[in-house]
């Protein structure tokens, strides 16, 4: 009995971590929609600079993204693809992607899909989130 009680607890484990969404300093979670392609959830009342540094974290440590690589803004802020009553910004890491011709901007924004940000740049809006020993 208790062995298959263990292999049951066992068997279920790796589906738990696939179902498990990334969090990112930011305390946002990133939800993986396809290859390339992620949704970051709006909560705690983060603007678009927590939605583009939860998204450069996602593309680094996730999907290996470089510093230089490109993330742009598939589907602007609105209803979440992946949980009802969420609401949330798509961001792909592929421009074939897009439904709209991608562009840069001096402002940052989630409202307009085709927006690009390198990963590079983007990342510094996670710093808002560090603390640092001199900060004390």
């Amino acid at each position: 009995m208790k062995r298959l009680a263990l292999v049951a607890i066992l068997s279920t484990m790796p589906m738990a971590a696939v179902a498990q969404p990334f969090t990112a300093v930011n305390r946002l979670q990133v939800i993986s929609l396809s290859g390339t392609t992620f949704e970051v959830i709006e909560d705690h009342g983060e603007g678009a600079r927590g939605l583009w540094c939860a998204a450069a974290e996602y593309a680094e440590d996730q999907l290996g993204a470089r510093t230089a690589d490109q993330i742009y803004l598939k589907s602007p802020r609105g209803p979440s693809a992946s949980g009802a009553g969420r609401v949330s910004a798509v961001f792909t890491l592929n421009d074939a992607e897009l439904s709209e011709a991608a562009f840069k901007s001096y402002s940052v924004s989630v409202r307009n899909a085709g927006q690009t940000l390198p990963v590079g740049h983007a990342i510094q809006f996670c710093k808002d989130y560090i603390l640092e020993l001199k900060d004390f």
